[in-house]
């Protein structure tokens, strides 16, 4: 896992190429290198952070994972946390080991509050895995469902 650059931009431009990548995300297919470098920049100019998840055995970029819309309000710090795998890394538990890392710089680097988190209502998948990593749903709003992560160290 590392933060994305700009010379990630071809290995966006495949991954965002697919799909099922980007089907429950607001973004359309990627059609070309230069629409990877402005999905890149918005990241890099966003006020969070943006990670590309490489494959251990070839390098190659298998999903992304990062936070935005990171805001302080009513004197709590909080991040929208969003993620993406390719499909033929689905159900062998790479998200859920990333989603642990982010949880960690969130709450101890980012000095977050909570994280919040919204899915499509069919995008089942991914409330799973919010659920499993103790994330509580919220409710639903526009057809999306909304989940929540407070920081622990905030309740002891």
């Amino acid at each position: 896992m590392r933060e994305l650059t700009l010379k990630d931009a071809e290995a966006i431009y495949r991954h965002f190429s697919i799909p099922e990548v980007i089907r429950f995300m607001d973004i359309d297919v990627c059609k070309d290198l230069r629409e990877a470098e402005e999905i890149i920049a918005f990241h890099i100019d966003d006020s969070g952070c943006r990670y590309g998840l490489y494959s251990k055995e070839d390098n190659d970029l298998i999903g992304t994972c990062g936070f935005h819309c990171w805001i302080t309000e009513n004197e709590e710090t909080r991040a929208e946390i969003g993620f993406d795998l390719s499909p033929r890394y689905w159900g062998r538990g790479f998200m859920q080991e990333a989603l642990s890392e982010m949880l960690d710089i969130g709450f101890e680097l980012m000095k977050l509050d909570y994280i919040e988190a919204t899915t499509e209502i069919q995008n089942v998948q991914s409330q799973k895995l919010l659920k499993k990593m103790n994330f509580t749903q919220e409710g639903l709003k526009n057809d999306l469902m909304y989940f929540t992560l407070r920081n622990r160290k905030n309740n002891d």
